[in-house]
């Protein structure tokens, strides 16, 4: 199938087609309407490959006395089985501090756990042998809750405290105070591509691993390290993910060692692809949180001190969640200007899965602790809450410094929110809602406006880096790789843009490749929504270092000074002649100019001290804001988003299509995360939502029939890339305006007259019952 035409996409006349700021579709777009993209496990298999299945622990917390291995050796079409003891490196896949093994030897922490692997000729061949191991524990005490944890005192890091001013003393002497609770739950990635890794072993006992990560690195540094050799004997290969949502930054890399050991094992290539119920059981999650609070303000709603203590359910081990847990205690303001602030958080311990990254990695669980606060604030005061938080923005050259001392210079919060409040008619919106509700007795409405300020940069310092290469090819076609990882958000189609834009070509002369560790080393994760930033500025690094080159030699070839050569429309003007970019090229290769590159970028100005937590841990601020609109049945709880207005800062965008399609998107996982997705244990750690018929994602008719997305394109102050700013992660938080809507409209089953207690998800049984519990409440005042 050939690739939609760049005349179909929006392009500015009089330039090469598919240069920057041009709205073009994703690149693989097609393909994925198609069915012709080729994801890991479509991958034609080789001769005599083996698929491999994982055999886990049942129990939570144990010791494991008795494993039994010879029924599953028994099984037909089993070729190898493995286990802790064949293991030949260190058997730890943790990517920060801290253990957690390829395989339980001794003591199960988590039910789910990986306990030994097979590998067999058919997938379902080794699916069934993975099933009849027998295995006899002795039972310990788990600990499944956020709850239990805090009792026993049971972390997996040290707590930690961010804080600037007094709180404790400008709480106390405040006219008002208000302190409570707020139970936010965790969130599956779903990503629509499962976990899958094929292995293919190499001369040498090099392997090649086709692995679906967002951490090509990673996943070859981990591999390397448990299969005892160097990393230059493990080359990983990313095309494309089908999703990964954070999910496949630290999680891709069990699967992949497993793989690698298997294939290892038998010297054959070994599949190891995951079904949703196993997936869902085995991966780490959005960590939950129950967040606590106390502040202090004045009678207009102005926030004069405030506490925060966050505590998460992080899971067996650290993984991730030191710096997200960190990210939770940065994003505790939102928007807002705390004097006088103390945030202490708490990663907990528990027998369940280690929780992981996830699209805004920690950010969403800290911005809904503050947005509770100024929400309650307003309720207190009987006043519109959109008033309270325009009192609390950020200051411009005023009120403008944030908890960890970095001073908020880039933000344009208060002309999103005026610009927005006009465009969504809020004010008159307000106005037909309460006439609305006045008039109905069963149906209520709600509405909120809130927004969003997401700090851009990994907040470890050093992985603020990215790398590229490219080659220009005698007949003018380019081809391009760099370190980030395509799942669907278009960083491969907006890097080419910059590339194409640079050396003045049309987009389709641009080969995107596969993201290869053989090509590009030691890269970070595709995370922190900075790939483009990171990436873009690589491969414009590269393309600069071959097109200098380029002038250069034009100008002594023909006699002219550097100055008279420039790029343009596919071709190359020196002086008063013109003539096509590929003769150029040709002419240049002729005279034994290099025509390759590599290319490299770091993010100035960002550091950190993280024990004085005082820094600028980011490059700048992505900024955005959104109004929904929502519906509830008060005698089901059930309820629907009727209308959202979208105002999102996007800077000047690499393209805009895509970035309109991230908002999009972002916005309705955040939906999904506050309404309908919710992850349940039972008493005895096992996880019981682990499959569609059990875990609601959003689903078509859960997008409101009115969806109004605008990017707001003032160019960013940093020298970013283009000028653009990043918008994987911001969006999602912007759904935070769906959940204060629908505590909006449960509050006015009562008038408004008490706030209504609601947690995270706000599913339709926690609607009716917080609508229940408000009406007790307000029987018990009368």
């Amino acid at each position: 199938m050939q690739q939609p035409s760049l005349a179909e996409s929006t392009v500015s006349p009089g330039r090469i087609r598919g240069g920057v700021h041009d709205a073009l579709p994703q690149d693989s777009a097609h393909k994925h309407v198609s069915g012709e993209a080729v994801y890991v496990d479509d991958i034609p298999a080789a001769e005599g490959q083996l698929y491999a299945a994982i055999g886990v622990s049942d129990n939570p917390h144990a010791r494991l006395t008795r494993l039994d291995l010879q029924p599953v050796e028994d099984m037909d079409g089993v070729v190898a089985v493995l286990t802790a003891n064949d293991i030949p490196g260190v058997n730890n896949i943790t990517p920060t501090v801290g253990s957690e093994p390829v395989f339980a030897r001794e003591l199960v922490e988590y039910a789910g756990q990986p306990i030994f692997a097979v590998a067999a000729k058919s997938v379902e061949q080794a699916r069934r042998a993975a099933r009849k191991a027998i295995t006899h524990y002795d039972d310990l005490d788990p600990i499944i809750t956020v709850d239990q944890a805090l009792e026993k005192q049971c972390y997996v890091l040290p707590s930690h405290t961010m804080k600037r001013g007094d709180s404790k003393t400008a709480i106390a002497s405040a006219p008002h105070k208000i302190s409570g609770n707020l139970r936010i739950g965790g969130q599956d990635h779903f990503y629509l591509e499962g976990q899958v890794a094929l292995a293919i072993p190499q001369e040498d006992g090099d392997v090649l691993i086709h692995s679906s990560t967002q951490h090509p690195s990673e996943v070859q540094h981990t591999v390397a390290k448990v299969l005892s050799c160097p990393n230059n004997a493990v080359t990983v290969e990313v095309r494309r993910m089908g999703g990964g949502f954070g999910g496949k930054e630290t999680q891709a890399t069990l699967f992949a060692c497993i793989a690698a050991l298997l294939a290892r094992e038998t010297r054959m290539p070994v599949n190891l692809c995951m079904d949703r119920d196993d997936d869902m059981i085995i991966t780490g999650k959005r960590h939950d949180f129950l967040t606590e609070y106390e502040v202090g303000f004045d009678d207009d709603g102005r926030i004069l001190g405030v506490d925060f203590s966050l505590a998460s359910r992080c899971g067996i081990s650290a993984d991730l969640s030191g710096p997200v847990n960190d990210r939770a205690m940065f994003h505790s303001d939102n928007a807002y200007y705390l004097e006088n602030v103390t945030i202490n958080s708490h990663r907990c311990k528990t027998n369940t899965v280690s929780n992981t990254a996830f699209r805004g990695f920690g950010g969403p669980q800290g911005m809904m602790g503050i947005e509770t606060v100024v929400d309650e604030i307003a309720r207190r005061l009987n006043k519109d809450p959109l008033d309270v938080r325009k009192l609390n923005l950020y200051g411009v050259d005023e009120r403008d410094v944030t908890p960890y001392e970095m001073r908020v210079e880039d933000t344009n919060l208060s002309t999103i929110i005026r610009d927005l409040e006009q465009t969504s008619s809020y004010r008159e919106r307000r106005k037909a809602v309460a006439e609305f509700n006045a008039n109905s007795p069963l149906l209520k409405r709600g509405l909120a406006l809130t927004p969003v300020k997401f700090g851009i940069s990994f907040t470890l310092t050093h992985l603020n880096q990215g790398g590229a290469l490219i080659h220009v090819y005698t007949d003018g076609s380019v081809h391009l790789n760099h370190g980030g990882t395509e799942m669907g958000q278009g960083v491969m189609t907006k890097v080419a843009q910059i590339v194409a834009e640079e050396f003045q070509i049309d987009i389709d002369h641009v080969k995107i490749t596969s993201t290869n560790t053989g090509k590009v080393p030691n890269t970070s994760a595709t995370a922190a929504s900075a790939s483009t930033d990171l990436n873009g500025k690589a491969a414009e690094n590269a393309a600069r270092t071959i097109k200098n080159r380029l002038i250069d030699f034009a100008a002594q070839h023909f006699e002219t000074s550097a100055g008279e050569v420039s790029f343009r429309n596919n071709e190359v003007v020196v002086g008063k002649q013109t003539l096509p970019f590929a003769k150029l090229v040709k002419l240049a290769h002729q005279a034994r100019i290099s025509l390759s590159s590599t290319g490299f970028y770091s993010t100035p100005k960002i550091h950190y001290d993280r024990e004085a937590t005082r820094g600028r841990p980011f490059y700048y601020f992505a900024c955005g804001a959104a109004v929904s609109e929502v519906v509830i049945d008060t005698l089901t709880g059930e309820h629907k988003l009727l209308r959202v207005d979208i105002l999102h800062d996007v800077g000047k965008s690499i393209n805009p299509a895509i970035d309109r399609g991230q908002i999009e998107g972002g916005f309705v996982q955040g939906m999904g995360w506050l309404t309908t997705e919710e992850l349940c244990w039972d008493e005895s750690g096992h996880l019981t939502t682990h499959a569609p018929s059990t875990y609601k994602i959003p689903v078509c008719s859960d997008v409101p029939e009115d969806f109004r997305v605008s990017l707001l394109e003032a160019a960013n102050k940093e020298d970013v890339i283009y000028r653009s700013k990043a918008v994987g992660e911001p969006p999602l938080m912007l759904s935070l305006s769906v959940f204060f809507a629908l505590k909006d409209a449960i509050a006015s089953t009562n008038g408004h007259e008490r706030s209504p207690r609601l947690d995270v998800p706000a599913t339709p049984e926690r609607v009716l019952m917080s609508i229940q519990e408000l009406s007790h409440r307000h029987s018990d005042k009368i």
